[in-house]
Formats: C-alpha cells, structure tokens, sequence
C-alpha cells in the first residue's frame, strides 16, 4: 500500500498520524488486502448469501412510560448549548 494511500484513509478517518505511524499502518493495512485478496480467491458459487452471520430474531416487548432525562443531565455533556437546547451547526439554507 502506498503512502499515499494510507494518508487519504488517515484523513477519512479523520486521523492525525506522524511518518511512523504511517509506517506502522502502511504494512498493516497491507497485509490486511492481502487477506482480503486471498479470501476472493475461495469459491463461493454454490453458497447461498447471508444477511447476518447468526441467526437473528426480533424480541418484541411492551411500551412502557417512563420519566424523561432530566434536561441538566441531557445537556451536561453537549459541546454547545444554550443551557436550553443543544445548538449544532447550520446545515440548511434559508430561503
């Protein structure tokens, strides 16, 4: 894997790495495609796909009332508030 290459996974990842850990993750994420790339090579033609791995079942319960989060302990751990409301960044427009 080139360099190059492991800096753009870096900056998706939104990840900070020095020269030597780009290094470390250059042979690592190599080896991980050679993996993947020896597993293309098994046979699956007669291999029905599977939507999960294990067996999934939905357990259903009753809708029970509870008290809501208390508003401070909601808030106590947002990046930015108003002391009412979490504020986020605008995504939207305004027309």
């Amino acid at each position: 894997m080139e360099v190059s290459e492991v800096n753009k996974v870096a900056a998706l990842a939104r990840l900070s790495l020095d020269e030597s850990a780009v290094a470390d993750c250059q042979v690592h994420l190599g080896r991980i495609l050679e993996y993947v790339r020896l597993l293309e090579e098994v046979d699956v033609t007669d291999t029905d796909p599977l939507p999960h791995p294990v067996p999934r079942q939905n357990v259903f319960r009753e809708d029970q009332v509870r008290d809501s989060l208390p508003r401070e302990a909601a808030l106590s751990n947002a990046c930015n508030t108003d002391g009412q409301f979490f504020l986020v960044p605008r995504i939207l427009e305004e027309k």
